[in-house]
C-alpha cells in the first residue's frame, strides 16, 4: 500500500511540487502581507497565521473533493460563443475581485489626502479575513490543479501542500515586514497584483498565459528596486557623513 513511499520517481515529484506551490504561493503571500498591513501592528502576525492556515485548509479540502474539482472543468453555460466551465467561474470573479482591491488599494496609497491630513481608520480584522478567504478559493483551486496535474497520489499531493505552506509562513513575516518598510516595494507589490487579476480573468476566458512569464517579470522588477533601494540608502548614508 505504500511501496510509493520508496519510488524515487514519486519524491523528485514531491520536491518539485513543494517547489511549484511555494512559486505559486508568492502572490498569496502578498496579498495577505498587503491585507494584514493595514491592521494594528499586534493584530498582523494573527491575520497572516490564520490567512494561511485557511489556505492550507482550503487545499486540502479541494485536494479530499478531486472528484469535484474534476467536474469543475465540465461546461456549465455558453456566452458568446465562450463556454463557461465552474473554474471559469471562480477565475473570472477571483480575478475580478482581485484586480478591483489592487487597484483601491493602490488609490489609497497614492491619495494625498490620507498622509497629509489624518491616518486612515485601520481596517477590521474581521474584515480582512473575510478577504484573505475569498483570494485563498481562487488561488487554491491553481494550486490544487497543479497537483493533480503532477502526481498521481493524493499523500504526496497532501504532503507537498502542508510543506509548502509551512515554509510560507515562516517567511510571511520578514516579507510583510520588509513591504511596510519600503512603500515602492508595497506600490511594486499592488501592481503584481494587478497583473495576476488580469491573468486570472484571461484563464477564466480561456486565454492561457504562462506564468513563467510572469514570475520572470515580477523577479526581474523587484531585482531592479531592491538596488535602487541600495543605492538610495547609500546616497542617505553618505550625505550624512558630509
Amino acid at each position: 500500500m505504500l511501496d510509493w513511499v520508496a519510488d524515487p520517481q514519486i519524491w523528485i515529484g514531491f520536491f518539485t511540487l513543494v517547489a511549484l506551490e511555494i512559486v505559486l504561493g508568492i502572490d498569496n503571500i502578498i496579498f495577505i502581507s498587503i491585507l494584514a498591513g493595514k491592521l494594528p501592528p499586534e493584530q498582523r502576525d494573527r491575520a497572516r497565521v490564520l490567512g494561511l492556515a485557511a489556505a492550507l485548509i482550503s487545499r486540502l479540502l479541494l485536494l479530499l473533493a478531486l472528484s469535484w474539482v474534476v467536474r469543475l472543468t465540465e461546461p456549465l453555460f455558453t456566452v458568446l460563443g465562450q463556454e463557461i466551465s465552474g473554474r471559469d467561474l471562480i477565475l473570472l470573479l477571483g480575478g475580478l475581485f482581485l484586480l478591483g482591491k489592487s487597484v483601491t488599494e493602490i488609490h489609497h496609497t497614492m491619495d494625498v489626502s490620507e498622509k497629509d491630513g489624518k491616518k486612515a481608520v485601520a481596517a477590521s480584522f474581521a474584515s480582512v479575513i473575510a478577504q484573505i478567504m475569498v483570494l485563498d478559493i481562487v488561488f487554491s483551486l491553481d494550486s490544487v490543479i497543479t497537483a493533480v496535474g503532477m502526481v498521481d497520489e493524493i499523500g504526496v499531493m497532501i504532503a507537498a501542500v502542508v510543506v509548502s505552506v509551512l515554509v510560507m509562513l515562516f517567511a510571511s513575516g520578514p516579507i510583510s515586514r520588509f513591504v511596510d518598510t519600503h512603500p515602492s516595494i508595497k506600490m511594486l507589490a499592488l501592481a503584481f497584483l494587478v497583473l495576476i487579476g488580469v491573468v486570472l480573468i484571461a484563464e477564466g476566458l480561456e486565454q492561457h498565459i504562462p506564468k513563467g512569464y510572469i514570475y520572470f517579470a515580477m523577479a526581474f522588477s523587484i531585482i531592479v528596486e531592491l538596488l535602487n533601494i541600495r543605492v538610495r540608502s547609500r546616497r542617505a548614508k553618505a550625505s550624512t557623513i558630509e
